[in-house]
């Protein structure tokens, strides 16, 4: 198994096809020239974790937007995890009765954004590394599965060849907007989803990434939640039509 040098001579949809299709084990790290570096572990090709150098929801914050534990629950579960040294999620499942379905849930749609943060780079140095661990928080149980993190991905050898398909989209709804399949990944939904799940998936992420609603972020971090925003609004109005 060989990858390419840089980012800009493929793209993450064909970098994770490669590696799921090796049934690699190990961290595939991409480091920006800026030495921003993002990182997604893999077990037996499939993805259990991703680590974003950047703006990312909490678990606390998703399911807060979710409604799914009060802001007392999220509050007092996350002071106990800090205390005992436990993974939050953990602490939600034994010490409250939160669902680990709906904590499982949360923390996989944590993963597929992040995944969509780094599809948006440009470029970046590409390394894999089978040394290195994944985080203790890695998804060993219930891993991204490849219709999760692979449908929907830009890929590089579908633009050398000028699919006319891609052709035809560009030219409908301009270079920047996403295809349909795209939108799917981007709004954390499976393809087909009804029009009530398009837009309660919309809003909820609109209320997580809107980047007047986190007025202590970075100028950094601000860049960031600004063009997710897009990405998610994007996405939205191409499932919409």
């Amino acid at each position: 198994m060989q990858l390419p040098g840089r980012l800009r001579s493929t793209s993450l949809g064909d970098l994770l096809g490669v590696l799921c299709r090796a049934s690699a084990t190990g961290t595939l790290e991409l480091v920006e020239d800026r030495a921003r570096l993002h990182r997604i572990c893999l077990v037996a090709g499939l993805v259990v974790a991703v680590e974003l150098d950047g703006a990312s929801p909490s678990l606390a914050e998703i399911l807060r937007v979710d409604g799914v534990a009060s802001e007392d629950i999220l509050r007092r579960s996350l002071l106990r995890a800090m205390a005992s040294r436990k993974l939050h999620g953990e602490v939600l499942i034994d010490e409250f009765c939160i669902s680990p379905d709906v904590v499982g849930n949360a923390l996989r749609r944590q993963l597929l954004f992040r995944l969509a943060v780094i599809e948006r780079v440009a470029d970046a140095r590409i390394c894999f590394r089978v040394a290195v661990r994944p985080p203790r928080e890695a998804l060993h149980q219930l891993p991204l599965r490849p219709v999760e993190f692979l449908h929907g991905r830009r890929r590089a050898r579908a633009s050398a060849f000028g699919r006319q398909d891609d052709r035809t989209a560009s030219a409908s709804a301009g270079a920047e907007a996403p295809s349909r399949a795209r939108a799917w990944s981007v709004l954390g939904l499976a393809p087909g989803a009804e029009a009530v799940e398009i837009k309660r998936a919309y809003r909820r992420l609109a209320r997580t990434f809107h980047p007047d609603l986190h007025p202590e972020a970075t100028r950094e971090e601000h860049r960031d939640l600004q063009a997710r925003f897009v990405a998610i609004t994007e996405a939205y109005r191409a499932l919409e039509r």
